[in-house]
C-alpha cells in the first residue's frame, strides 16, 4: 500500500495541507507562520507584557473565566475538527474540551490565590515575597488532546500575567488556530497570539530574542532542541515529552481484572497518550490467564468496528516498524500487528507476547495501541525491568501487597508511581518527569510557580542618622 502523508506541502512551502486520518479526505489548508511574523509576534508580546502584568490579578482571571465561557461556546466546532485532523471520536474530544474549559476556570480561581510567604525578621521590618510573571511565554502545545493540554498551560500563564505565543502541534493546526480565535477575543491585543506551522515554526520561536520561558508538551527529540536553545536564551524551560510506561503485575491478582487495566492503559485513545502503558511485565504464575484475557480485551476492540485509526500515517508507519521488528526478533502477535488493508490510517489493538529488553518496542515509546507482555519469575525481577530505561514519566503496579507497593514505589523513577489504577488521581494533581520524560511541574497549582518568578522583599522604616 502507497503512504498516505498527513501533511502535504506546495512548492512555496508557506502553506500545508491536512488529510483526515479516517479516509484520507482533505480537511483544509494552513499559512505557516514567517519568520518576520514570529519576530512581530515576540515584539508585540513583549510590548504589552507589562501593562499585562500590571491589570488586578482578580481581572486577569476574570479573562480567563471568559476564555473558558467562549471554549464551551466552539465546543461543537472544535470537536469536529478535531475529530477530522487526528480521527479522535468526537465523544472524546467533546470531553477533553470541556476538561480544558474547566481547567481555564481553576486557574481562574486559583490565580488570585497565588501567594507569596511572610518571612521571620526583625519586629519592626516586614519581609516577604512576592511572585512575578516571567514574561513572554512560549507554549508549545500537542495533537493527541490538543484542547485540554493547551488549556491548562495557556491558563496559567496569562492568569500569572505573562503574555503567550500559542503553538499548537502542525498534526492539528485547524483545531489551534480556531482555538486561538475564540480565546484571544478575551484578552488586550497581543496577549495571546497563535502562529501555525511545522517544527520549523517550532524552531524560530525559540531562537527568537525576548522569550522568558518555553512550555512543551511533545516529543523527547524536540523537548531535548528546546531545552538546548534555553542554554543560549536563558528562557526557563518546563516540558512533558515521551514516556515508556511499565505496568509491573504481581501474582496476588486478579489476572482478568489486570488485563482490562492493561487493555485501557495500551488501547486508550489508540495508545496516544503520554502516560499510556507501553511495556508490561506479568508474574509467570498468573500470566497465562492474564495474556489470554488481554488478547479478549483487543479482540473486542478490533471486531467493534469502532476502534479509531492513528493520527496519520506516518504515526501508522512507525509504529508497524516497531511491531514488525519485534516479531522479527521472537514476539508473538496473539492479537493485531498487521496493517489492514482500507483507507485511513487504522491499525489494530495489539497484544505482543514473549517480549525481550532487547526489542525496541520495550526500550521506546511507542505511541500506538500496542501491548507488549514479557512474563517475570518474581515481583523483584519484574521491579527490576519496570525501573529500568531512560524516560521517568509514569509506572503502574497492580498488586495486593502493600509491601510490594512500598517498594515499587521507592524503586520506581518516574513522575508519577500509580498502584492498581492506570489512570485516575485526585483533582489538581501535578508531577515532575523525570529523565527524557521532560522537567518541571506541568499541571497543578504548582504550575502557576513555573511561569512565576520570586522576589523577596525587606521592608523597614528609615532610621536616623547618630547626633
Amino acid at each position: 500500500m502507497t503512504s498516505e502523508p498527513h501533511t502535504i506541502a506546495p512548492a512555496d512551502e508557506a502553506t500545508f495541507t491536512i488529510v483526515d486520518p479516517r479516509d484520507g479526505s482533505e480537511v483544509g489548508t494552513v499559512e505557516s507562520a514567517s519568520r518576520e511574523q514570529v519576530a512581530l509576534a515576540v515584539q508585540l508580546a513583549r510590548g504589552v507584557q507589562e501593562q499585562w502584568a500590571a491589570v488586578d490579578p482578580a481581572e486577569r482571571a476574570a479573562s480567563v473565566r471568559a476564555a473558558a465561557g467562549a471554549l464551551r461556546d466552539g465546543a461543537d466546532r472544535l470537536a469536529d475538527l478535531n475529530s477530522r485532523e487526528t480521527g479522535r471520536p468526537v465523544d472524546e474530544a467533546l470531553a477533553g474540551i470541556e476538561a480544558g474549559a474547566g481547567t481555564l476556570e481553576q486557574y481562574a480561581e486559583l490565580g488570585p490565590l497565588h501567594r507569596g510567604h511572610s518571612l521571620r525578621g526583625s519586629a519592626l521590618a516586614a519581609d516577604y515575597t512576592v511572585a512575578e510573571p516571567r514574561g513572554v511565554a512560549a507554549v508549545l502545545t500537542p495533537w493527541n488532546d490538543p484542547v485540554a493540554v493547551a488549556a491548562g498551560l495557556l491558563g496559567a500563564a496569562l492568569v500569572t500575567g505573562n503574555t503567550v505565543l500559542h503553538k499548537p502541534s502542525e498534526r492539528c493546526p485547524h483545531v489551534g488556530r480556531l482555538l486561538g480565535e475564540l480565546l484571544s477575543p478575551c484578552f488586550p491585543p497581543g496577549v495571546l497570539t497563535t502562529l501555525t506551522g511545522g517544527p520549523e515554526v517550532g524552531t524560530m520561536i525559540t531562537m527568537e530574542a525576548g522569550i522568558d520561558v518555553y512550555a512543551h508538551v511533545g516529543s523527547s527529540a524536540t523537548g531535548a532542541r528546546i531545552a538546548r536553545a534555553a542554554v543560549l536564551t536563558g528562557a526557563h524551560v518546563l516540558r512533558e515529552n515521551g514516556g515508556n510506561d511499565p505496568l509491573l503485575i504481581d501474582d496476588d491478582v486478579d489476572p482478568a481484572w489486570a488485563a482490562e487495566q492493561a487493555a485501557i492503559g495500551a488501547f486508550s485513545n489508540v495508545g496516544q497518550i503520554c502516560t499510556a502503558v507501553e511495556r508490561i511485565y506479568v508474574h509467570e504464575a498468573i500470566a497465562d490467564d492474564f495474556c489470554e484475557a488481554l488478547t479478549r480485551e483487543a479482540r473486542q476492540r478490533n471486531a467493534s468496528g469502532t476502534f479509531p485509526p492513528l493520527v496519520d500515517r506516518r504515526m501508522r508507519e512507525a509504529v508497524a516498524s516497531q511491531v514488525d521488528g519485534a516479531i522479527r526478533m521472537g514476539a508473538e502477535a496473539a492479537e493485531g500487528g498487521s496493517v489492514p488493508d482500507r483507507p485511513g490510517a487504522y491499525y489494530p489493538a495489539t497484544v505482543l507476547l514473549n517480549c525481550t529488553g532487547q526489542m525496541e518496542i520495550m526500550a521506546e515509546e511507542t505511541f500506538g495501541p500496542v501491548a507488549p507482555v514479557t512474563r517475570v519469575g518474581s515481583f523483584d525481577e519484574g521491579l527490576k525491568l519496570a525501573a529500568s530505561g531512560k524516560y521517568g514519566l509514569a509506572a503502574n503496579v497492580l498488586t495486593a501487597n502493600i509491601e510490594h507497593a512500598q517498594q515499587a514505589i521507592a524503586a520506581l523513577q518516574v513522575g508519577t508511581v500509580k498502584v492498581n489504577a492506570v489512570f485516575g488521581g485526585a483533582p489538581g494533581g501535578s508531577a515532575q518527569p523525570r529523565g527524557e520524560s521532560g522537567q518541571g511541574f506541568g499541571y497543578g497549582p504548582e504550575l502557576l510557580d513555573e511561569f512565576t518568578r520570586v522576589k523577596v522583599v525587606h521592608l523597614q522604616a528609615p532610621g536616623r542618622a547618630a547626633p
